[in-house]
């Protein structure tokens, strides 16, 4: 292909020709120690975008401004990776491992959410310029290995989108844009910037209530935390139900086969538990009518493995009957857990039967 280039451009696209294979070490490497890195840390991240420049790209480049390049290396962005995350704080997490795994130019990167203006909003975006250590990699037929540079970038996605978006718009480009557009791109932008800010401060303070809670069912306080999804999975951690299902177990030497105990917690809610507290008494309340209801269940079968829904599903109907649900309460907890079954009623009417020999269900 043809580029309109002066000489000294010519040398460089040369240049850019014969580096190819060392950039393509560089990615190779680059890529994957910081995306095993990362996922090391445990720092999830949506996407890692990483390409080496083509040849038309870089001409196009050297045509409008090759007179400020020495040498191919002086530019930095023929390889370059970019870090997309969902959270703000986690683009200053990745700054922080890029900084310990690479040298780091520090002189030619830019944090550009920086550089806008007390009035103004735009573009946001961590530019890193690094190289890859000798600690990392080293090899003496190339050497270029730690002196060629590379670009990294780390933003939000929602920074992203707006990256994506001025770009298809052509907000920076070479036609003059009105001032009521330019200031509807403000609002925008700012707008994408204050949800970006409170997403973060969200997960902060989501994060920040689940430490709270955590800290409350340790120290015994169960009374104090609402039962909702987060906190009855902790809870679950504690393994309040082992006690039941193990006596249950017991009673045909049964194995127990782990299963999620969480599609119960609307059944709880129902059956109005509002704290953890209220899910330890309902559990000391009815432990013994329970046991009794599922031997009651049992004592039909040969069953030598149960499913660790034992306990806390026979805890859920003795529950409902005391409420004085009857048999629609017991088909309702079915449904809960298996859908609208043509056999709910079957398995309730059964249950009925049972329950109405034990001596719970017969107290005034």
């Amino acid at each position: 292909m043809n580029y309109h280039l002066d000489p000294h451009g010519g040398e460089l696209l040369q240049q850019y020709r014969e580096s190819l294979p060392l950039l393509q070490r560089i990615k190779q490497i680059a890529y994957l120690t910081l995306s095993e890195t990362l996922e090391e840390q445990g720092l999830y991240v949506t996407n890692i975008e990483y390409r080496i420049k083509d040849e038309q790209s870089l001409a196009g480049k050297l045509e409008r401004k090759g007179s400020k390049y020495n040498a191919i290396s002086d530019i930095t962005d023929l390889f370059g990776m970019r870090i997309i995350t969902f959270y703000g704080d986690d683009v200053d997490k990745v700054a922080a491992i890029v900084k310990r795994i690479f040298d780091v130019d520090w002189q030619n990167s830019v944090d550009k959410r920086k550089l806008h203006q007390l009035t103004s909003f735009g573009y946001n975006s961590l530019h890193y310029i690094c190289r890859l250590p000798k600690s990392l990699v080293s090899d003496p037929e190339m050497p270029e290995l730690n002196t060629f540079p590379f670009e990294i970038q780390m933003r939000t996605a929602l920074q992203h989108v707006w990256s994506t978006i001025e770009h298809d718009i052509g907000y920076k480009g070479a036609v003059q844009i009105p001032p009521e557009h330019r200031r509807q791109f403000s609002r925008l932008s700012g707008m994408l910037e204050l949800i970006d800010d409170e997403f973060s401060r969200l997960r902060n303070t989501m994060t920040e209530y689940r430490r709270q809670m955590q800290s409350l069912v340790a120290s015994g306080k169960l009374d104090e935390v609402p039962l909702e999804s987060n906190t009855f999975r902790n809870y679950l951690e504690t393994k309040p139900f082992d006690a039941l299902n193990n006596r249950i177990a017991a009673a045909n030497q049964a194995e127990i086969y782990p299963a999620p105990l969480m599609p119960f917690l609307p059944i709880l809610l129902d059956l109005n538990l509002e704290t953890l507290g209220d899910v330890k008494r309902f559990i000391d309340e009815n432990s013994d009518d329970a046991y009794q209801l599922a031997l009651s269940n049992l004592a039909f079968t040969d069953l030598d493995i149960i499913s660790e829904t034992v306990g806390l599903q026979n805890l859920c109907i003795v529950c409902a009957l005391k409420q004085g649900r009857g048999r629609f309460g017991v088909k309702s907890i079915f449904k809960t857990l298996h859908g609208d079954r043509a056999g709910n009623d079957a398995i309730a009417d059964g249950i009925m039967e049972q329950a109405l020999a034990l001596s719970f269900m017969n107290q005034s």
